[in-house]
């Protein structure tokens, strides 16, 4: 190869990493946006129009994206068409619980298109929990085969997860220890698989879609059948850790004279916040988040409000321990959680007044998460679009191939 042959290869090696890079960014605005006009793409790439219509039409002919014509009722002048992402690509996730095994498909743009809840009477072992999602995912085949493209599996661990391979460190309410999850349900499935916390997806997916929209310093804390655990986002970035592990906010001591937690600790504040107790209150041996807060709602036991409140007085340290530390501007509550915080905000947010530090305390606000059930599907989901995010352009749905 000659010198101009060399410059030349390496112009066009740059200018397709450039393109590539850019189809990465218009589709990542597209997706976490659900759909912005081609100016606002101009006006939030810098590049210029022409380059973006290159770009757009790209994507469109990826069946990524798609291009509808705006509402010009209101509008002075040519309106400018609207990407939206495509519904047509997908991605499934998992969740595993103590009570139910959850397989949900996840179109770009965080729209949950089906979740299907498959409930267990036992915590599922390892075993039993790829075998349910893989049957579950499965049936699916013929509607995923059909219309949609397939990008991969997420899974959402109600445990330590390791960044790098997705090995379940620790799950200690289903019993899994150092247990390849991640690894098997691949096999079993023949798709990617990308496995991580649910709390630090919860984390993701109300800051991406839901109540934590342009908040750079927020926490996330969540309740569900497993306990209680949390995600940080720190100057914009998810706060992981070292190894990923960072936000387990159900063990903040909360209760010095309190009871032996799983983790080895006393008075975590998993072991005095607990979905079960909210449960058999209200008379109900199981029930999603939407379904517990109309029960405690509607309850007019005393004993709903007094045990509403005494965990809500355990959730209060637990937060001013929070607030002090990192100073967010959001703090958002998730699963039974929330549950518990709208039976009585005013009580929580009065506790908030009062414990932790004046000057931190001054610019936080508490909130709902915003996704209700599918806010782990959405996370999830987030996972199995990871690749196709970071390079459009290399995109291809793989076939689910189930062993015989």
């Amino acid at each position: 190869m000659t010198l101009a042959e060399a410059t030349q290869a390496g112009r066009g090696n740059s200018n397709d990493h450039v393109r590539r890079h850019n189809l990465s960014v218009i589709l990542g605005l597209v997706h976490r946006n659900r759909g912005l006009s081609r100016s606002q793409l101009t006006r939030q790439t810098g590049l210029n129009r022409s380059t973006i219509a290159a770009l757009v039409a790209e994507l469109v002919s990826l069946d990524l994206v798609i291009e509808v014509e705006p509402d010009a009722s209101n509008q002075v002048g040519r309106p400018s068409p609207i990407v939206r992402p495509s519904a047509k690509t997908v991605g499934i996730a998992v969740n595993p619980e103590i009570d139910a095994v959850t397989v949900g498909v996840v179109s770009l743009g965080g729209t949950v298109v089906k979740r299907v809840r498959y409930a267990v009477d036992h915590p599922p072992t390892v075993r039993e929990a790829v075998d349910i999602s893989a049957a579950v995912i499965a049936g699916m085949r013929a509607e995923l085969d059909g219309p949609y493209r397939t990008t991969g599996i997420g899974v959402a661990v109600p445990g330590l997860v390791r960044t790098h391979d997705g090995l379940v460190r620790l799950a200690p309410h289903l019993g899994w220890e150092d247990e390849p999850f991640a690894e098997m349900l691949e096999e079993a499935t023949g798709l990617s698989v990308v496995a991580a916390n649910d709390a630090h997806l919860g984390t993701l997916a109300e800051s991406t879609f839901g109540a934590g929209r342009a908040i750079t310093d927020l926490i996330y804390l969540n309740g569900g059948a497993s306990g209680i655990g949390g995600g940080i986002i720190a100057g914009g970035r998810p706060l992981g850790g070292t190894a990923g592990y960072a936000g387990e906010l159900g063990h903040t001591l909360v209760n010095s004279n309190g009871v032996a937690c799983h983790c080895g600790a006393r008075g975590c504040l998993e072991t005095e916040v607990r979905r079960e107790r909210l449960l058999a209150l209200v008379g109900l041996a199981n029930a999603d988040v939407d379904e517990l807060e109309s029960a405690l709602g509607d309850s007019a036991d005393p004993a709903v409000r007094t045990e509403v409140h005494r965990q809500l007085d355990f959730l209060a340290v637990a937060l001013r321990n929070a607030i002090n530390t990192l100073n967010p501007e959001l703090i958002v509550l998730g699963g039974f959680l929330a549950s518990i915080y709208a039976v009585d905000p005013a009580y929580l947010n009065g506790l908030l007044d009062e414990q932790p530090l004046k000057a931190s305390r001054e610019s936080v606000r508490v909130t709902r998460a915003q996704l209700g059930a599918d806010l782990l599907m959405i996370g999830a989901g987030e996972l199995a679009f990871e690749s196709l995010l970071a390079d459009p352009a290399n995109f291809h749905a793989a076939p689910m191939a189930f062993p015989e």
